[in-house]
């Protein structure tokens, strides 16, 4: 038996997850179920691909996922389980939501669900919710060992992977580029897709400030000296910063603020984020 980790953008305003829980409890009562989330926003599938790959690893090996943001629900769009180099499984539509999952750990293999075997029994006319009939079903299946990830289905080649665009970080002479891949959404705080490690090559040190420059397709929305921080106390209440998050990338904040309310900063790959250093005009630290 392994955990199933459910996510979706359904909310909790109705009976929609409780659905998805008790399809799985009724392929095996003993199940461990847990939540990711419920709260990814309508139909963004870039932001479902985010948190995945903000969870997937503190997980054990043989644990199976469940993502359900499917703006494309009922279409021709196929419906998936991935196997992960990591070792983890994702049950869900493929249309993109394991982009970040993909470039993080690598997809080993991908199988196309067999829904004439892997649906929930007396679904087959119902085309709306297939989080309960395919993807809850399913999932709970393969946890509870009901069925191999060899019984899912058929085997897709690697060219069936749905991918979102996305823009690799880079170092450009004196600066480190990438985007704001999504926000600490409690908190504002932007999270970048720059690695520490890439974005040290700089050649800074904490305490240091380094030159933020923030712009989208619209022009520039903020660029200022932030000051390089171990964490958020380091800096006076209000203050923005540069600091390292949980995924060990770059992120921006402010001390007990959001910087993305403060500013206007959305996420994705057309808000692009850059960090310059050294400065020949940078405030006495």
């Amino acid at each position: 038996m392994k955990p199933l980790i459910l996510q979706s953008d359904f909310g909790y305003s109705d009976g929609a997850v409780s659905a998805m829980h008790g399809v799985a409890y009724t392929v095996n009562p003993e199940l461990s179920i847990h939540n990711l989330t419920h709260n990814i926003p309508p139909y963004d599938v870039w932001e479902g691909s985010c948190r995945l790959v903000q969870t997937v690893g503190y997980w054990p090996k043989g644990s199976v996922f469940v993502s359900v943001v499917d703006p494309g629900v009922g279409s021709d769009r196929l419906s998936v389980v991935a196997k992960t180099k990591s070792g983890h499984y994702i049950v869900t539509p493929d249309n993109g939501t394991l982009t970040h999952v993909a470039v993080e750990y690598g997809i080993e293999e991908l199988r196309e669900i067999d829904e004439t075997i892997n649906r929930l029994p007396g679904s087959a006319h119902s085309h709306t919710f297939h989080g309960r009939d395919i993807y809850s079903y399913t999932g709970a299946r393969l946890a509870a060992g009901v069925i191999t990830f060899e019984e899912v289905g058929p085997v897709l080649g690697e060219e069936y992977l749905v991918t979102l665009p996305i823009m690799e970080p880079r170092v450009e002479g004196d600066q480190v580029c990438g985007t704001i891949d999504t926000h600490d959404v409690r908190y504002g705080s932007l999270w970048t897709n720059i690695p520490r490690e890439l974005f040290l090559e700089l050649g800074m040190e904490l305490g240091q400030y380094v030159r933020v420059h923030i712009e989208n397709d619209r022009g520039d929305v903020f660029s200022a000296p932030l000051k390089y921080v171990r964490s958020f106390a380091d800096v006076s209440v209000g203050e923005a910063l540069i600091y390292t998050n949980s995924l060990d990338n770059i992120a921006v904040a402010i001390n007990r603020g959001s910087f993305a309310r403060a500013y206007s900063v959305g996420q994705g790959t057309h808000w692009k984020v850059s960090f310059r250093y050294p400065l020949a005009d940078a405030p006495h630290a």
